[in-house]
């Protein structure tokens, strides 16, 4: 590959070394309508860089939860690098998600880049076996790359769509959706815009991908590539986010969560250059769907993280109760244990999903696209019951409590330690920062990661629906019931094959 880095560095090793790697990149971020001049040194957007630095060191606490042996370059790498190689691989996913949701209490901004480079590694494999391209070959040394320095690879997807009832050619404006909009013989430029992009500006390089099914006519928007965040023509529009501000005032209590936030962009780009060689899909629009579908599979199952936000909101909840002087109080234990059944059905479904994944033609493992949106239905209801039920465990406060400037006011603050104080041997400071914890998680930063994006993220409710609908074999299902009241002949195994694909077939491993 003759494609030069974006930045000038060595192997990102730990969170220190991939901050370092941000600097000096001159990207085009818009905020507050100014240009930002340092993203790193951004108080507003520092958070979301400590979020991922955090999937680096933890890969060094937890070297076998979080890091693998890449089959590319022999060396250590960041499990997030990693395409899966077996079910087992898709579960340490799982489990390591899990973990930094616990460590971070937000989004940590690498999920849709793995699942991302996942589902492309099986549909460029099938492409190239149905088209005779090189797609696949391409993919593999662009992996090695990214191997070769620890990189951080985001993916965008989501288009802004304009009229939703029309399809991409059929747009009066055609940069609706992410097309190609000049060729050469080096390449393709692209035009248009991504919106709700997850940690883009974090990233080193991003893979741009279709958003939905394509038909003929909508060739020009078939295309998948690769491209450095610093590429020549992008600009990012960054998003607001409930309280965001709070991080840019002085004190670190308001915020909730000081250390750690998520972070979302949109993303223009304006001719924006892909070489051949950073070429997955050039106009085989057929492949879209695969690569959707394929890609959702993946990432509705990779909303098992929330489970870890919600293991960090639970907690936050119990130690209210407990300052509060009710932790064994009957109701508050009651929704409490409801909580944490909410929050393992999300995990269950998750890691269900993983556990039950199987090989692809190129040798990667996917997981059961079944059960990966029903997690990712159990996503789009289960953390606003959550939230719900940590604010009426925490009380009126946790929405009307005073600012922390006040805490440190010579006259006030004094009266507020002692009339905003719970239990005698808690300090009233420990009780507003955990009250703080559960307004950032529910109404405030952190809740864009843990309920607006969970609506949203990875398609919203009404696409798992249809997923759903459209894997749950009503016909196999109806016979098992005829069958057993006695109005149908129990069938032959043949027949039974016939009827099957998908989700039960892999359950009773039938083929």
């Amino acid at each position: 590959m003759t494609t030069k880095l974006p930045i000038n560095l060595s192997k990102i090793k730990d969170g220190k070394d991939y901050i370092e790697s941000l600097r000096n990149r001159d990207l085009d971020i818009y905020l507050f309508g100014e240009m930002v001049k340092e993203p790193v040194d951004h108080p507003m957007i520092r958070p979301s860089i400590n979020a991922i630095a955090k999937t680096y060191d933890l890969a060094i606490q937890a070297p076998e939860l979080a890091s693998v042996i890449s089959p590319f370059t022999g060396e250590r790498i960041s499990r997030f690098l990693h395409v899966c190689t077996s079910a087992e691989d898709l579960v340490m996913q799982n489990k390591m998600q899990r973990k930094l949701g616990q460590e971070t209490g937000t989004c940590f901004q690498r999920c849709v880049g793995m699942d991302a480079f996942n589902s492309l590694y099986s549909v460029t494999y099938e492409m190239d076996e149905a088209k005779g391209t090189d797609y696949h070959t391409k993919l593999k040394t662009f992996l090695t790359l990214m191997h070769r320095y620890n990189l951080v690879v985001g993916g965008a997807m989501t288009d802004v769509k304009g009229d939703r009832s029309l399809p991409p050619h059929q747009q009066e404006d055609p940069d609706m959706f992410v097309h190609i909009s000049k060729r050469t013989k080096e390449g393709v430029y692209i035009t248009g815009a991504k919106a709700h992009q997850t940690g883009c500006i974090n990233s080193h390089w991003m893979l741009v991908m279709p958003t939905m099914r394509l038909g003929e006519a909508d060739k020009a928007y078939a295309i998948t590539g690769a491209v450095p965040v610093d590429a020549k023509g992008i600009t990012y529009i960054y998003g607001r986010q409930s309280c965001d501000t709070r991080s840019m005032e002085e004190g670190d209590i308001d915020v909730g969560n000081a250390k750690y936030g998520g972070q979302e962009a949109m993303v223009l780009f304006e001719d924006v250059f892909i070489p051949n060689e950073l070429i997955f899909m050039d106009g085989e629009y057929e492949f879209a769907s695969m690569l959707v579908e394929r890609f959702t599979a993946y990432h509705r199952r990779s909303y098992v993280c929330k489970s870890g936000v919600g293991d960090v909101l639970i907690g936050a909840a119990a130690s209210i109760a407990e300052m509060n002087g009710l932790p064994k109080t009957s109701h508050i234990k009651d929704k409490l244990v409801e909580m944490t059944h909410l929050n393992e059905t999300i995990y269950a479904t998750g890691i269900a999903a993983s556990y039950q994944g199987y090989e692809t033609k190129a040798g990667n493992y996917i997981c059961d696209s079944m059960l990966a949106n029903v997690c990712k239905h159990h996503v789009t209801k289960m953390p606003y019951e959550i939230g719900r039920l940590a604010q009426d465990i925490a009380g009126g406060l946790v929405a009307t409590m005073p600012s922390e400037q006040e805490f440190n006011h010579p006259k006030v603050g004094k009266l507020l330690e002692k009339y905003l104080k719970g239990k005698a041997d808690v300090k009233t400071e420990d009780r507003m920062r955990i009250l703080r914890l559960i307004e950032n998680m529910t109404l405030g930063r952190n809740a864009v990661g843990y309920l607006t994006e969970s609506m949203h993220g990875a398609g919203s409710p009404q696409a798992q629906r249809i997923q759903i609908a459209r894997a749950m074999q009503l016909e196999y299902k109806k016979r098992l019931a005829k069958v057993i009241a006695g109005i149908e002949e129990e069938t032959d195994k043949e027949a039974v094959v016939q009827e099957l694909s998908g989700y039960f077939a892999r359950v009773f491993k039938i083929s």
